[in-house]
């Protein structure tokens, strides 16, 4: 018999190791720093991927629940040049295999498919001490203390739990995200809204891009990407939001008015994103008694896979333990080769996809890559 698991972190990987261990009727507990699933707003639009998010929601049992939160129309993409003209548009026609959702309301779906007490909230790792025979003795900043018999850092990318298996560190990429929000914008920004479309936005330059998104309620999310070192943005005082969107906007002469839009006309305050990364096919030697997964394990360029492998890793690890009720050092040696692999080669390509969108031949860069993805899609509906 299995016992219990323990999980730190309680984004949508290790929730999804929760479910299908839970599926698989083994216990686990997952102890969250946050104080409750409501302490902060849990990001924008993920895209699901058929061969892996939606693989990972079969296996727990809830893609129906998931199919009844997709944002109808929400695979729309277009790609537009700094001047606001048209490169690309791409509506959504319900072929596609990537449905969009927010992100909170994911997290929703697995937290209600789970036993109530399943995830102890406002429990901060502060320190893990191995005790022998795959056993952790962990230390909470709250001054309590557990022992696991089998521990999973799903932590993400400053994981507590990863010096145990490795001494890589995360690595500044070159590139920052500045978060911001326009809300009601049919309304009140009528011409942004426009630029963005039904779905996706995508404006690459060299060195620089805007990358947003229609979300529910006519918000409209977007994440303005400048490749400058992180001193660059230390000089900025982000807690002056008048002043920190100003210095960002500046970087955009030029671009045309309604893109600068969604900078300049936010409701809230602009949100420093800088990007970090492990190094491309980050691995470790088995130890026993404790695993990653996720941005813990494997911290990448966002580029569409970071929520997908997360869940990915979460339902492959719950399906090997329940395979190997008796070894759990065979489920995670199982497990982790899969998932090297697998993160190794969506670590290139996330790195690639960044640099069609920043790199010197940009926007045509992007437009050629979509275009050939756009080709090959139509190419195999046609002979399926």
């Amino acid at each position: 018999m299995m016992n219990s698991v323990t999980i730190i972190g309680a984004g949508l990987g290790g929730l999804t190791l929760a479910r299908v261990l839970h599926v698989h009727g083994i216990e686990s507990e997952i102890y969250e720093a946050e104080p409750s699933a409501e302490a902060r707003r849990q990001g924008g639009m993920l895209d699901i991927h058929a061969h892996d998010g939606q693989k990972a929601l079969e296996a727990a049992g809830l893609i129906d629940a998931f199919r009844a939160i997709i944002c109808e129309g929400g695979q729309a993409s277009r790609v537009l040049d700094r001047d606001g003209r048209v490169l690309l548009d791409m509506p959504d026609d319900g072929t596609g295999g990537r449905p969009e959702v927010l992100r909170g309301d994911l997290r929703q779906i697995l937290l209600r498919s789970l036993p109530s007490d399943t995830v102890k909230w406002g429990r901060k790792l502060a320190h893990v001490e191995p005790r022998g025979d795959g056993r952790h003795a962990l230390t909470f900043t709250d001054g309590t203390t557990v022992t696991s018999n089998l521990l999973v850092g799903a932590d993400g990318a400053w994981s507590k739990v990863r010096p145990l298996l490795s001494n890589a560190k995360p690595d500044y990429i070159g590139i920052s995200f500045v978060e911001t929000y326009l809300g009601d914008a049919d309304a009140r920004h009528p011409a942004a809204a426009r630029a963005v479309g039904g779905g996706g936005l995508f404006v690459p330059a060299p060195g620089q891009a805007l990358f947003a998104h229609r979300e529910a309620g006519s918000v409209l999310h977007t994440y303005v990407a400048l490749n400058r070192p992180l001193d660059w943005f230390s000089a900025i005082d982000f807690a002056d939001a008048a002043a920190a969107t100003d210095r960002i906007a500046a970087e955009f002469q030029g671009w045309a008015p309604e893109l600068k839009a969604l900078i300049t006309d936010g409701e809230a305050a602009p949100t420093l994103r800088p990007l970090f990364a492990l190094p491309d096919g980050h691995q470790w030697q088995r130890i026993a008694g404790v695993t990653l997964l996720g941005d813990a394990a494997h911290l990448m360029p966002p580029a569409g896979d970071g929520a997908n492998l997360a869940m990915l890793d979460g339902a492959e690890l719950g399906a090997a333990l329940a395979a190997h009720p008796g070894d759990s050092e065979a489920a995670l040696a199982i497990y982790e080769e899969g998932m090297f692999a697998r993160s190794a080669a969506a670590a290139t390509g996330a790195h690639a996809i960044l640099g069609l969108c920043l790199g010197p031949d940009a926007p045509a860069s992007l437009v050629e890559f979509f275009s050939g993805a756009l080709g090959r899609q139509l190419d195999g509906t046609a002979r399926s």
